[in-house]
């Protein structure tokens, strides 16, 4: 019975170990997206004055993911910026998602299922508006 908990234990402890990385490897990537989007845009206009009497919200082409994308690819520094917070927001998600087969190769059914309606809540409440 000691030799089966010792066993959980050291699964749980390999699991929350890979999840902790995961977790780091997408807020540090993340923030260095979102640093170099700052970079391009200082690069570009910052010795630009801004005009605070105008209030200019982000352009309607980068309110999809697809305009994000392009724009990030042409190095379009708002969309970079952008590009980086998608990524922030899709760590959790992956985490979600990398728990729902974790827990499925340990054959935990019950944690497979609380994990997948996570997931699906979270997948509705990012798709839904």
């Amino acid at each position: 019975m000691a030799e089966l908990q010792s066993k959980a234990t050291n699964d749980d402890s390999a699991l929350d170990a890979r999840i902790g990385i995961l977790l780091q490897v997408g807020v540090f990537s993340s923030a260095a997206v979102i640093l170099a989007g700052g970079v391009v845009s200082l690069v570009r206009h910052g010795r630009e004055i801004p005009n605070y009497g105008t209030f200019h919200g982000v352009p309607n082409r980068l309110n999809t993911l697809s305009g994000i994308v392009t724009g990030a690819m042409h190095g379009e520094a708002l969309a970079i910026v952008q590009f980086g917070i998608l990524m922030l927001i899709a760590t959790p998600v992956a985490r979600v998602v990398f728990s729902v087969f974790a827990f499925l190769a340990e054959r935990d059914f019950l944690y497979v299922a609380i994990s997948a309606l996570v997931l699906a809540v979270l997948c509705y409440s990012l798709i839904a508006h």
